[in-house]
């Protein structure tokens, strides 16, 4: 029994995939961090707005995105198609009968089941965090709000408390 071809296509561009994406995410972080290293030294709030991790700071989510999430789905892909690339050729020994799967079958069937569940764990970590994160982000956002609505509506008694002595000084005069 030798190797189906569109399994080796799968781990082919799986393979290919994954490195292309930790490429990417190793590329931008390369890039970026030293020019962080440098603004953060720099103490003109002017150059932090300036800088270019601030431009180009939906790259830098993406590739965090892709290395994380992406990358670790697909390394678990990985693993369970390279499982199956290497044990799928292991043929039956001649005693056994024919009705029966393979070792080989036998121990990708094994590495796809442990797998599976990893992955389904992972997701569900991942989608909980990231709730959270913007759950988080979104309180705060909404407390900021509250916290400059609250400084205009001070703002606003103080202009009309500072203009009623000037309206009723000018009134006692004529």
């Amino acid at each position: 029994m030798s190797t189906p071809p569109g399994l080796l296509i799968a781990f082919s561009a799986c393979t290919t995939v994954l490195v292309a994406v930790h490429l990417f995410a190793l590329m931008v972080s390369t890039c970026i961090l030293p020019n962080i290293e440098a603004v953060s030294n720099v103490h003109n709030l002017n150059s932090v707005h300036e800088s270019p991790h601030e431009r180009m700071h939906h790259h830098i989510e993406l590739a965090w995105a892709f290395s994380t999430v992406i990358g670790t789905l697909l390394f678990l892909a990985e693993v369970v198609l390279l499982c199956w690339v290497k044990f799928l050729p292991i043929k039956r020994p001649s005693e056994q009968k024919n009705d029966t799967i393979s070792a080989g079958v036998a121990a990708a069937i094994t590495s796809t089941s442990i797998m599976v569940p990893f992955g389904l764990v992972f997701i569900v970590f991942a989608v909980h965090f990231y709730r959270s994160l913007v759950s988080h982000k979104t309180d705060r956002q909404f407390q900021e709000l509250e916290e400059l609505s609250n400084l205009t509506r001070l703002q606003n008694e103080l202009d009309q408390r500072g203009e009623a002595p000037t309206l009723s000084s000018s009134a006692q005069f004529p």
